[in-house]
């Protein structure tokens, strides 16, 4: 029987957003004070000194400067409750602006996204796999197209994120693609490359990675502490969450569940290596059944999927994926002792919702003495992950109070 689990123990007052009333402290205080509207919503001045433990002169002086900035708002005075009317503060959505951009090997997306981390425009380019000497300028184009989209915000653009897998060319035997092509991209900086199209700080994250900041920031991670992150795309990857932290590893790959194998290696030296996840729960398996049918394979990414003709195809592929997946649940709650499993993907929310429950029905198949037993949810953030993760960067390198990248707070 798998046992109970505990409660989960009080955050610890370290990770609350507390400012100082130090002299020295004004950029940090400003922070703490845009992080507490970000995470609870509009608030007035006494709410705002009582979650931050500022003094009720230091929010006025911080308050004033930030309205002064543009970064915060005003709204309509809140009368009826004992004592004087109170004048909630909220983000100003045209405070600040960020660009995310994804690379993927199906498709690319470039994202404005404005303060308050909402969608403002959205541009989409569809490939069979991506050229660099075409896609290059076009990634310049289309970022000009975007920043001169602000008209006389531009100046509030504070900068560009970028996501994409660490070896765009991987795999490409699976992709058919050659050495050459491989190469080819493999052999690009492509931080370097979009720093060269524009005057704001570029950063850049695996694609996986990014979809996992945006899960955290926006998304489940708002009430998760710890969780793994798997996200079905063309090829499947992940990312890892611990302690409200975005966990990269040692070498950034942390959650790199593609190479997760599937099954025992065998003694014999001349045997093949076993299957990965990669070749059980990528949508890319599932082009290749549209394909074998003489169906369009870009179905596999919309609603199309679970209509006819593509439905039965599509169930086969939910059926193998599902328990892959489940098997990658198994083994993570293993190692890590999570809070849940999030997925999420390129597809429609509806295969999403497939997928999940066929998942958790395999999992009931697995062996769960020794563990905790996981939660699979769905993420919020959906197809856009990538490129929001991306933006999310720079929004939170210029206005959040952490150093460390997407520390979240109680």
């Amino acid at each position: 029987m798998t046992p109970t689990r505990p409660a989960p123990p009080e955050p610890p007052t370290l990770l609350r957003p507390r400012g100082s009333n130090h002299v020295g402290m004004r950029q940090f205080n400003e922070r703490v004070v845009l992080q507490a509207i970000r995470l609870h919503g509009s608030l007035p001045k006494a709410d705002l000194a009582r979650l931050t433990g500022l003094t009720a002169q230091t929010i006025g002086l911080i308050t004033t400067r930030l309205e002064e900035d543009g970064l915060i708002l005003k709204q309509d005075r809140v009368r009826g409750r004992i004592g004087q009317p109170s004048v909630p503060l909220t983000l100003n959505p045209d405070g600040a602006f960020a660009i995310g951009i994804k690379v993927g090997r199906r498709s690319a997306d470039w994202l404005l996204v404005d303060f308050c981390g909402q969608v403002r425009q959205r541009l989409s380019l569809d490939y069979v796999f991506p050229e660099a000497t075409t896609l290059l300028p076009t990634m310049a184009a289309h970022m000009q197209r975007l920043h001169h989209e602000l008209g006389s915000l531009r100046e509030r653009l504070v900068g560009v994120g970028v996501a994409a897998p660490f070896q765009l060319g991987g795999w490409h035997r699976m992709l058919g693609l050659s050495d050459a092509q491989s190469q080819a991209w493999n052999q690009i900086d492509l931080r370097a490359q979009v720093q060269g199209m524009t005057q704001v700080p570029v950063s850049f994250a695996k694609d996986t990675s990014a979809a996992c900041v945006a899960e955290l920031v926006q998304g489940r991670g708002r009430d998760l502490k710890n969780f793994l992150y798997l996200f079905v795309d063309t090829f499947v990857g992940g990312g890892l969450v611990i302690n409200s932290h975005l966990h990269g590893g040692v070498h950034g790959n942390a959650g790199a569940v593609a190479s997760l194998p599937m099954g025992l290696a065998e003694r014999s030296s001349a045997a093949q290596p076993p299957a990965q996840l990669i070749g059980q729960a990528s949508l890319w398996e599932l082009e290749q059944r549209f394909t074998a049918r003489g169906l369009d394979p870009h179905a596999a990414y919309d609603a199309r999927a679970l209509e006819p003709p593509f439905e039965p195809e599509t169930q086969g592929w939910v059926s193998t994926a599902a328990n892959a997946l489940a098997h990658t649940v198994v083994s993570g709650t293993a190692f890590l002792d999570i809070d849940a499993v999030v997925v999420d993907g390129s597809f429609s929310r509806a295969l999403l919702a497939q997928l999940i429950a066929a998942t958790q029905a395999a999992l009931v198949r697995y062996n769960w003495e020794g563990l905790w037993s996981a939660n699979v949810i769905a993420g919020l953030a959906g197809p856009d992950a990538r490129a929001l993760g991306g933006a999310l960067m720079p929004l939170h390198a210029n206005f959040a109070p952490d150093q460390d990248l997407f520390l979240k707070t109680a």
